[in-house]
């Protein structure tokens, strides 16, 4: 029998699978709805915790509450006015509607039933990717390109790798980018006492919808903006984050991590990613369990990357070409 297992299962009306480690106490459930993690559960002393802060059941899977989780592609976060222009050419994401109600937000496969095309485990790891061609002109609104988009998820000895993969097959060059937005609930009392530490030495400024600012005027010095300073190990207090950072310190492997302890269980998280920013959220403005997770989201690019000429190669892919995305979660402690 292999060290690591992989199999099937159901939530409801719902297809997901399950990878494990029984030789750590490691076991998480993805959806194929939006290949969307479900839950991650860890050893903590003589049981175990979930540490995933996701969807609880299939209705909150259909409905997609606070986006628990979230495959975002082909952009992530937010796209001002749900308008961009690329390559000259203007595109309106909700043509149609005006005022407050426009807004484009984290992509468009969160609703989508991706395909399951490789399930396995071996001694070394438990893996599962799911595809889909769900991304093609004239389905969703003002993105007329075609992407072809994976997600694997690989559980081994150190923890959970994601790797997303997106592949132009249209004709002519597209934006897209990646992120990921998962909540992380490491204890039952308020996040206050958790601690928290982000690599950064930059802080990305946003105006009031959290849109970063124009410009250089976006980027501010971490010593500008010390109550946002987590450079260093520090308890997040009453500090409400919805906050981007960039200019993220590598280790020496080559992943910027970014930690959460509880210091109450002693149990403490690392999300790592080899580029891109990541966003913090203390979960204020959720529809349930207000401050009870920290959102911890690495994404590819900046909210409004298609707006932005400073990310414009970042999010550039040319007709034929692919773009790999690679970002994971370890389990430090205990």
């Amino acid at each position: 029998m292999a060290q690591f297992l992989a199999e099937r299962g159901r939530l409801g009306a719902h297809e997901i699978v399950a990878l494990a480690d029984p030789a750590r106490g490691r076991r998480l459930r993805i959806a194929r709805r939006g290949a969307t993690l479900l839950s991650f559960d860890v050893a903590v002393g003589e049981g175990s915790r979930d540490i995933a802060d996701g969807y609880r059941d299939a209705g909150e899977l259909d409905t997609r509450p606070s986006s628990r989780f979230a495959v975002m592609a082909p952009f992530a976060n937010r796209i001002h006015d749900a308008r961009c222009v690329f390559d000259g050419a203007p595109h309106d994401f909700q043509p149609g509607v005006e005022g407050a109600s426009r807004a484009a937000r984290h992509g468009f496969v969160r609703g989508v039933d991706f395909e399951i095309t490789q399930l396995s485990a071996d001694d070394s790891a438990a893996r599962v990717t799911f595809t889909t061609q769900a991304i093609r002109p004239g389905v969703h609104p003002g993105y007329p390109y075609a992407i072809d988009l994976s997600v694997t998820y690989t559980l081994d000895a150190s923890g959970l790798t994601l790797e997303a993969v997106m592949r132009n097959v249209g004709q002519q060059a597209a934006p897209c980018f990646f992120g990921w937005h998962p909540y992380f609930r490491l204890g039952d009392g308020p996040i206050d006492r958790w601690e928290l530490q982000v690599p950064a030495d930059t802080v990305v400024r946003t105006d009031a919808d959290f849109i970063p600012l124009p410009g250089d005027a976006a980027r501010v010095p971490m010593a500008q903006e010390p109550s946002l300073d987590f450079r260093q190990l520090q308890p997040i207090g009453a500090r409400e984050l919805n906050v981007a950072y960039t200019d993220l310190v590598a280790d020496a492997d080559g992943r910027a991590r970014t930690r959460l302890r509880d210091p109450d269980s002693g149990l403490a998280i690392a999300v790592w990613q080899r580029s891109g920013v990541m966003l913090a959220f203390t979960a204020d403005t959720v529809t349930r369990d207000v401050r009870r997770s920290v959102a911890l989201e690495p994404m590819e690019s900046w909210a409004d990357a298609f707006n932005r000429p400073d990310c414009a190669a970042a999010i550039r892919l040319e007709a034929g070409a692919e773009r790999r995305y690679t970002c994971g979660v370890e389990i430090e402690s205990p």
